[in-house]
């Protein structure tokens, strides 16, 4: 795997490259409209971000026990004087920190070279959907670690839990978006109403990413189409953080709940 047994220089320079490149592309179409370039940025990053932080954070987390117990060093780990719960623990601290770094220095350095060279002047950009979108990302990064640990608590071997880890980018990512599309373009579409196609959408912690970076704010609302909500089908920003939260706290329990468990 690409970011197998790296430090955070690597995912920092892929996150940075594919950031940059998609903002510039991104932020090209502005012209004359009153939409700041950073507004336009930020929905760019959050489309690259649906798709490339899951994925990334995988790949981090995916082997990370299945893989120690393969390589055989998790016996070594498991001779110190500390729990099941706490390696757990440790291993996604490590790489959320790792993540967290990368998205930073990637999304910032992105940023910044979109906001310099506008006309206007950094004080008066809309940093404020920038922070919400550096924060949201963070989060995101946090669930799909917090899955991929859980995956790797789950499996016995690295090969399984490299095809789990596909497994779960494809039906958060990819085919959840698509099976709700499908269902609401069917005949049964009529027994679904509007709350509940809203709170399924938010099942998925990518739409509820999606959601808080586009539809919170009116400028970003505007360029991703999602400026026609009505209040009622709307959810507040703070309901889309705290699902995001639980999103990644309640894999990481089972996690460590698990893994102390575990005979090994």
């Amino acid at each position: 795997m690409i970011f197998e047994n790296r430090g955070p220089s690597q995912v920092t320079v892929v996150t940075a490259a594919f950031a940059l490149i998609l903002a510039l592309l991104g932020s090209a179409p502005v012209g004359t409209t009153n939409i700041t370039p950073l507004a336009v940025t930020v929905v760019s990053l959050s489309s690259l971000g649906i798709f490339f932080i899951p994925l990334i954070a995988l790949l981090l987390s995916y082997d990370s026990i299945v893989g120690e117990e393969e390589r055989g060093t998790l016996t070594l780990l498991l001779a110190y004087p500390i729990s099941k719960s706490a390696i757990a623990l440790g291993k996604f601290l490590g790489h959320f920190s790792i993540l967290s770094f990368a998205i930073i220095v990637g999304y910032g350095a992105a940023t910044l070279a979109i906001a310099t060279t506008s006309d206007i002047p950094l004080a008066g950009q809309a940093w404020d959907i920038f922070f919400k979108l550096l924060f949201s990302s963070i989060l995101l990064g946090g669930v799909f670690l917090s899955l991929g640990l859980l995956l790797s608590v789950l499996t016995r071997d690295r090969g399984t839990a490299a095809a789990g880890a596909i497994v779960i980018w494809l039906v958060f990512v990819v085919l959840f978006d698509m099976a709700l599309l499908g269902i609401l373009a069917s005949d049964v579409s009529g027994l679904i109403n509007d709350d509940a196609v809203k709170w399924i959408m938010m099942a998925s912690p990518s739409d509820a990413y999606r959601m808080y970076n586009l539809s919170t704010n009116s400028e970003t609302a505007l360029l991703s189409g999602m400026s026609g909500l009505r209040a009622d089908q709307a959810v507040t920003a703070s309901t889309l953080i705290v699902l995001l939260v639980v999103w990644i706290v309640a894999p990481l329990m089972m996690s460590c709940v698990l893994f102390q468990r575990r005979s090994s």
